[in-house]
Order: C-alpha cells, then structure tokens, then sequence
C-alpha cells in the first residue's frame, strides 16, 4: 500500500508540480520517513532488486523543466517517447515490477537521493550494499548530503613550546585516526598557518609573520577533505579585526571573508568608542577583491564579544553582540539588520544552526536554556531548560560553574560542551537526557578553540589550487 501511494497519479501530478515551482527540497522532506519503512520492506522481500523498492516515484527527473507532459493513466508512452519513460504516467504494477525504474541510471538515482535530508541517507545506506557503494561511491558521494563529524581544536599557552597546538577530534568515533589530515600539511607553511573560522566544510586560515606577533600576512581558505586551497590578500586592518568565513556549497562554489573592524582601528583619531563595530569589509571570491560601504555603520554602538561565534544562513552571516543583539549582514549587498535576542538574557555570545533553524544558547545560573528562532517572524521560541543537574549529574556538578556550549548538532538535539579545568569535550542529548564524556582537551592557560567540521567533497574551489 505504502508504494501504491507513492506511485498514484495524483501524488506524482503533485510531485512534478513541486519540482517545477522549485520545491524539490520540500517535496523529498515528505517522503523522508519511507527510507525507514523502506529497510523494514526489504527485509520482509530480500529477493526482491532493490531498485523496485526505493520510495521515489518514477516521476522524479534531476531537470524538472526538461519533463514532458503527463501521460494519461493507462495511456501507454510511444516508442519515439521511450527516452522521456521516467516521467511517465505507470501503474503502480508496472513500477513494482520493474518498468521505468529499473531504467533510472546510478547517476540519476545518485542524484535523487543527494535531495533528501541526511538522516534518510543513511537510512538508505543500511538497505543493501548495493545502496551504500551507490552512495559511498567517489563520484556520487560529492553530492551527498554531509553531517557534523568532529572538530578542530586549536589552543594557545604562553607556558609551553610551541605555543599553539592543532588537534582534531572525532566526535562519534573515539579511538579511531583523524578523518583528515590534522597538520594541513598539504599547505605551504602549513606549521604557521593558525585556523581562524570554519563554515559548510571550508577552513579559513591564516598566516603571521611570526610566533610573538599579530601581523597577518595573508589568509587561505582550504578544503581539508579534497585538499584544494586558495589565498586571500589582506587588508590594512587584517591584524585587528574579528574574520569570519561564509560559504554556502548549495548556492555557489564562491566564498566571502568577512573583517568586522572597530572604531578604534577605523579611524586615525579619537572617532567613535573603541570597541564598537565602524566597518565590515568584505572579500568575495568572484570578484577577488575587498569592499565596503561608507557610513553603514556611522552611528550604531555594535559592539561583539573577542572570538564570538557565527552561522552562515541564507545569504547573511549570523553574529550575536552585547546589549541581547543577534547581528545579521548580507554578505553580497553588505546591508545589515538586528534582531534581539530573548529579553530573558542578559549575557550573550554565540550562535548556532541545527534542523535548518537558528538556535541561540542561553547559560544561566542554574540551567542552559535553548532557543530557536523563527525566521518570518524573528520571534524567538524556548526549545528547552536543561538543569545544570541534568546536564552534568553529580559526578560532575563542578562543571556547571565553567562551561561553554561549542556547538549543536546540525540534525539531532545534541548539544557539544567543553567543560571544567581540563576542558572536557563532552555530549549531551535533549531527548534522552544522556550526556558522554568524550575527551579531555587539556589544561592550558586560554580556552580550547573548537571548530565543527563537516566534510566537503566537492572538489571544485573558486580559483583555487
């Protein structure tokens, strides 16, 4: 019954209307549950191809436009039409039995399955091998949808030698190697090179003229999964100024560097309160140079915490600012927006995406409070209160006086922490209300930097190497 409904013509006359008002994101959402019930059918039909069974109607194509009309039900497709048969009208018996599916090439189901989210990719995955080598596969595994995997940590300790240090952890797969080469040794320097920001499977790097100075002398941004880089010139301000990296792989190939600079480095005299936000120059791949706008910032009191965090989200980067401010800048037009924050905070600093919403951390006395923001009408919602006796028990009751929240897990509700005076990585999960102890980072004079890391196989790099 459950591929009966998938396959009747109303539900694929409805399907080919989304694709061709570009809803194909939407459409594919509601079939997100059928991978689950797809692995339950195989196992009760292991004899069965595994083509006959994926929940996909046939009338799914990668070029929406290029469909040609419905077929009539019943009506069966000429012989000079037999190349368009996988967006005709079949009965769900001749889909169950073979028909246009069994003629969906590997790159076009590759392609179908890229749309849905990534927990039904995995789903698929634990079907057959079959589906895992299709999805795993080097020329289709670019295409699939990626998750969080782990982080690069960074730390600074005047008291040792060297005083940086690079690391990078797995977050679910404790004892195994690196997923990615932690050294970067596949950039010239690469020893020098300090990572500043991560966003969507790029690392903005940066390299100083040396170990006791703050003098940039140029950024890199890099693919640590393909290993494709590119360098980014500086600007006058580079060595002061808060950079963030934007970067969305399903919109362009193309990235921003985004330098948010104070008053104090802006303007040659006493102009403005030092600290505050004076100007955002932006570099854009595209075009491969920097600019900003004049006077955007002249009479605002923005002003960030050192090292804040942000989310790149739907064309604006994403930044919270005291005084309860999310800041939101349009990277392409350099325009700007605040958005307050929840009335209930009274400290702020950083910003996270998870489930395609933007979620906000509140750290109280007693409690972490989640918050997720709805993006028609900007009003904030509480998630959840999680007692700082759930959260950390009474085995480790002392870390609710020094913790901070690194991350949220971009499909699930687990929230990553590093906590007390040995900076322990730790989990926890909202719905279970179980937390797991994933390592220590260490005992060093500042906190541990943490960057997530979700990888990018896309092997393309604007201009790079």
């Amino acid at each position: 019954m459950f591929f009966h409904q998938l396959l009747s013509t109303d539900f694929r006359i409805e399907a080919r209307k989304a694709e061709l008002h570009g809803n194909i994101n939407q459409y594919f959402a509601n079939l997100s549950f059928g991978s689950k019930r797809l692995i339950r059918l195989t196992k009760k039909r292991p004899t069965q191809p595994l083509r006959r069974l994926l929940p996909f109607p046939a009338a799914v194509h990668p070029n929406p436009h290029s469909l040609p009309p419905m077929a009539a039900p019943g009506t069966a497709a000429g012989s000079s039409r037999s190349k368009h048969m996988i967006g005709r009208s079949l009965s769900p018996r001749t889909a169950m039995t073979g028909g246009s599916m069994d003629r969906l090439t590997d790159d076009i189901l590759a392609d179908i399955i890229s749309r849905v989210p990534y927990k039904s990719t995995c789903c698929c995955k634990c079907v057959s091998t079959w589906c895992r080598d299709l999805i795993t596969h080097p020329d289709h595994r670019a295409k699939m949808p990626q998750s969080l995997v782990g982080f690069f940590c960074e730390s600074d300790d005047m008291a040792r030698f060297p005083r940086k240090a690079r690391h990078f952890i797995n977050a679910f797969a404790q004892g195994c190697p690196p997923l990615v080469d932690t050294s970067l040794s596949f950039l010239p320097k690469h020893k020098n090179l300090h990572i500043l920001d991560g966003c969507n499977g790029l690392l903005l790097c940066c390299l100083r003229k040396g170990t006791d100075t703050d003098e940039i002398l140029h950024y890199v941004v890099c693919n640590p999964s393909t290993e494709k880089w590119v360098v980014v010139p500086t600007t006058d301000w580079s060595s002061s100024a808060e950079v963030y990296l934007a970067f969305d792989p399903a919109v362009s190939s193309h990235f921003h560097v985004c330098e948010l600079v104070d008053c104090g480095a802006w303007h040659d005299d006493d102009t403005g309160i030092i600290g505050d936000i004076a100007a955002v120059v932006i570099y854009s791949s595209k075009t491969g140079v920097w600019s900003h706008k004049a006077d955007a910032w002249s009479g605002s009191s923005i002003t960030i915490p050192s090292g804040a965090k942000s989310v790149f989200f739907r064309g604006e980067l994403h930044f919270c600012a005291y005084d309860n401010q999310l800041i939101a800048i349009d990277v392409e037009e350099n325009n700007w927006k605040v958005i307050p924050l929840p009335s209930t905070v009274t400290v702020s600093y950083d910003i996270y995406l998870s489930h395609g919403q933007l979620h906000f951390a509140c750290i109280g006395p007693s409690q972490l409070s989640i918050w997720v923001l709805d993006p028609s009408s900007e009003n904030w919602t509480l998630k959840c209160n999680i007692s700082h006796l759930q959260l950390f028990g009474t085995e480790y009751s002392a870390y609710a006086d020094d913790y901070d929240v690194i991350s949220i897990h971009p499909e699930d509700n687990l929230i990553f922490i590093v906590a007390g005076h040995m900076q322990t990585l730790m989990s926890y999960e909202m719905d279970s209300m179980k937390r797991r102890i994933i390592r220590p980072l260490g005992s060093v004079s500042n906190r541990v930097r943490c960057i997530p890391y979700v990888p990018l196989f896309l092997e393309s790099l604007a201009d790079g190497h």
